[in-house]
């Protein structure tokens, strides 16, 4: 069991496990100020990575937070790639450059960017409901182009290997992965949270995936819920009548009695604390589950660890972005 838990810190995390990012190359995506990205990017600076990427949507967002990457540690490379994660174009131009800024080696990725409980109906360039889009697919499709860079570290550090981390939440409790209908037919179907619920879940099934894919390679993936905060930007259109509905909505698609966090909310200092145990925790990669919270592993329910939805989603995953990837 970690020594950490839901009132820890990220500072608790890094410095206790500094070793384990010392002289390394991480990429966060989404990590615009101020947001849990933001706040891991800055706190990892701290333990002296090598180069920390940000592959994120506005780089008038980003700017300060390399400014105190740099400031915290001069040392530390700090670069920023741009990334639309719902244009699958962008991604594929981002993962490129992100590859040449690396050197084709990456030995931790953060997958942190995301939005939340979009109230009207909208799907990407692609066709794909926007919340599914750019929480899951967009991530799946960059995750797996930068897998020969992440393969890459695995081999050349194996006491440490690589890792990824999908940013999750406790929300993938109001829906599983809607694989007859991910798009809400056309709309007709939709609502805020039961997409958000289903990008979440698949935010955790991939991890699976990839677990299951490249643990004898190297590579674990966790999913974790971080916890609420209100100083990101993530629910800041939301209201608590916005919340009030997620235990019917949850009750409605699942059956089961919805729970809110405890804590409610943690503090920005808090919130980065459970993705980064996820990601820096020596000992989490021995573990059975691919879930976090508080940091801790725990296992999360039936809809987001059947070996059948992990599968189904890979394939529906694929198919999406219109490439398969074996390994």
């Amino acid at each position: 069991m970690s020594a950490f838990d839901k009132y820890s810190t990220s500072e608790d995390v890094v410095r206790t496990f500094a070793s384990q990012a010392q002289g390394r190359t991480i990429v966060i995506t989404g990590a615009g100020q101020p947001s849990i990205g933001s706040s891991m990017a800055t706190i990892l600076a701290q333990a002296s990575p090598e180069h920390i990427v940000i592959a994120s949507r506005t780089a008038s967002k980003v700017e300060s937070v390399l400014a105190q990457i740099q400031t915290i540690n001069p040392a530390v490379k700090a670069t920023f790639v741009h990334v639309d994660l719902s244009d699958h174009e962008s991604v594929r131009t981002a993962a490129d450059k992100i590859l040449a800024a690396t050197n084709s080696k990456i030995d931790l990725l953060i997958n942190s960017a995301g939005i939340m409980a979009v109230r009207n109906y909208a799907v990407d360039k692609q066709g794909i409901e926007i919340q599914f889009s750019a929480n899951h697919v967009g991530h799946f499709l960059l995750t797996n182009l930068l897998m020969p860079a992440l393969l890459a570290a695995a081999a050349q550090d194996e006491d440490r290997g690589a890792r990824i981390v999908n940013l999750s939440s406790l929300g993938y409790r109001i829906s599983p992965v809607r694989f007859e209908d991910y798009n809400f037919s056309g709309g007709e179907a939709y609502d805020m949270w039961s997409a958000y619920g289903q990008s979440k879940t698949a935010n955790i099934l991939f991890a699976y995936g990839i677990t299951k894919r490249l643990k004898d390679k190297g590579i674990t993936a966790f999913a974790v819920h971080p916890g609420s905060n209100h100083d990101t930007e993530l629910g800041s259109h939301l209201g608590m009548e916005d919340y009030n509905k997620i235990p019917a909505i949850t009750k409605r698609n699942v059956g089961t009695d919805w729970e809110f966090d405890d804590p409610r909310f943690k503090t920005f200092d808090q919130i980065g604390a459970t993705p980064l145990a996820a990601a820096l925790d020596p000992t989490f990669p021995g573990k059975s589950s691919c879930y976090v919270a508080n940091c801790q592993v725990e296992e999360p329910e039936e809809m987001a660890r059947a070996p059948e939805n992990v599968e189904q989603l890979w394939k529906l995953s694929e198919n999406l972005v219109g490439q398969e990837f074996s390994y």
